[in-house]
């Protein structure tokens, strides 16, 4: 009985849960169908967007197309249009050919006729009436050229001359230097005519030594007591001058004393040579120059140019360069050592050769002087210049040359440089006469009014200048000045 109340109880139990099963899965069922249903909704729905997208897009791009076609046909008629614009244009551009070169032969003609026309009324072919017009041409152009560079000229010496006279006043004013009037001693004073027998000595002897110890040539004549000294070379001549005033005060004279006295004569003048070389550089503040450069400014002391001392020149160049620098802005060391070094090729021009330029040039190389002070000792000379330096120590050295009494020179070389002046002037065209004036330093040219303008005149003055600058050696400056002149002279009866 109990298991049949126990199987009952299971078999109820049993068909509950199976009931429960059988709903659940029919729950599961309806949603599973339901959520199937719901899927294939929106698949429809997205197709059919998918499909409108399509449709929409299809259409799009065949408007698109429809327009393309439409501007792909717009641009074929528009080129279709042009290329008949083009033909008809080339079709007149043809006929204005023909027409442009019936005229274009048409007016070659008339030029023809026309040019035969004035060449029969001027007696002139064409090529000479073409020269004629650009002979005319250059005429007037080189008459404008002048007008300009004269009008250009004025002006900058007008703005410049004043600036360049202050500077140079300010230098000068500031400088105060003794006229050179000392010259190369040649003659030697005898206390008596017997002195001359002395000297000559038996069979002459003495006069033979003494020449021979000191390189130079004795002339006795009968000057009385005067004896002549002879020789190119100044330091030899001094040599032989110290020690002749030497065996005349000592009275003893014989080759062995002439030897002795001639060995204390080199000495005394080498000293001299070191002593004025040395107080050269301390006269023109230009510290620290080897020994040897020293002594060939020393040796300077005794060679002159144009009668000027060419030592105390050097120094004269070095203060006026030092004092132009400091005004002009320019290194002062530079200028002044260019300056008391420029002339210093001058102390063995006899010994070397080329122009003391060269070798004072090859002197600074030798002993290492600053390449600034080279350029200016070699080029002051020279029309171009390289630096500020050498063209203040040219300018030095040309206002010491022209100094009143700085430089002299014989009545045959003062009257050949004149006319060699006056030569250069009249060898242009158009100049009437040529006046050397003041000593040489100005040339006055009269010219021929009626041959030659102003302007012409003006450029005549530049280049008599040139041709003064290239052709003739000149101390200083000389000034050209060009006279044109129109008188009109009328007489009342």
């Amino acid at each position: 009985m109990a298991f049949k109340f126990v199987g009952a109880v299971l078999s109820v139990l049993t068909g509950k849960t199976v009931r429960d099963a059988q709903l659940k899965s029919n729950l599961l069922v309806e949603e599973a169908e339901e959520k199937k249903r719901e899927i294939i909704l929106e698949g429809r729905e997205s197709a059919s967007r998918i499909r409108s997208d399509a449709e929409e897009m299809a259409k799009e791009r065949s408007r698109d197309l429809r327009d393309s076609e439409k501007r792909q046909q717009g641009r074929e008629n528009s080129l279709d249009r042009r290329q008949t614009d083009v033909e008809r244009r080339e079709g007149s551009l043809s006929e204005q050919e023909v027409l442009t070169e019936g005229i274009r032969l048409e007016v070659e003609s008339l030029k023809q006729n026309q040019i035969q026309q004035i060449e029969q009324s001027a007696g002139l072919t064409g090529d000479q009436a073409r020269e004629l017009v650009m002979f005319r041409a250059e005429d007037q152009a080189r008459h404008e050229l002048s007008k300009r560079y004269y009008e250009l000229e004025r002006d900058m010496k007008d703005r410049v001359d004043d600036e360049a006279r202050r500077v140079i006043t300010i230098a000068i004013q500031r400088l105060a230097a003794d006229v050179v009037s000392e010259r190369s001693v040649t003659k030697v004073t005898l206390p008596n005519d017997e002195m001359k027998g002395r000297l000559i000595g038996r069979e002459g002897r003495n006069i033979r030594a003494l020449e021979a110890a000191t390189g130079v040539d004795l002339l006795i004549d009968d000057t009385p007591e005067i004896i002549t000294i002879s020789c190119f070379d100044p330091i030899r001549r001094e040599v032989a001058r110290v020690a002749l005033e030497k065996l005349i005060e000592d009275g003893r004279i014989h080759p062995t004393r002439i030897e002795d006295m001639v060995v204390k004569s080199q000495n005394e003048v080498e000293e001299i040579i070191w002593r004025s070389g040395e107080q050269a550089t301390f006269d023109a503040g230009v510290p620290g120059l080897k020994p040897e450069l020293i002594k060939l400014l020393g040796r300077l002391k005794y060679r002159y140019s144009y009668g000027e001392n060419i030592l105390q020149h050097s120094v004269e160049v070095s203060r006026i360069a030092g004092l132009i620098a400091a005004e002009v802005g320019a290194k002062v060391t530079v200028a002044k050592a260019g300056g008391l070094l420029h002339d210093i090729g001058k102390a063995m021009t006899h010994e070397v050769q080329g122009s003391h330029v060269d070798i004072g040039g090859d002197i600074a190389t030798r002993y290492g002087i600053d390449p600034e002070v080279h350029r200016a000792i070699v080029e002051h000379h020279e029309d171009d210049r390289g630096s500020m330096e050498a063209l203040i120590v040219a300018a030095a050295d040309a206002v010491s040359a022209a100094r009143p009494g700085a430089r002299k020179e014989t009545m045959d070389m003062y009257i050949e440089r004149l006319e060699a002046l006056e030569d250069v002037a009249t060898s242009f065209d158009g100049v009437e006469k040529a006046y050397a004036i003041q000593a040489g330093r100005e040339v006055r040219i009269i010219v021929k009014p009626e041959e030659m303008n102003e302007y012409e005149a003006a450029a005549l003055a530049r280049d008599v200048v040139k041709k003064v600058q290239d052709e003739l050696i000149y101390p200083g400056q000389i000034k050209v000045t060009v006279v044109r002149e129109t008188r009109n002279v009328e007489i009342a009866r």
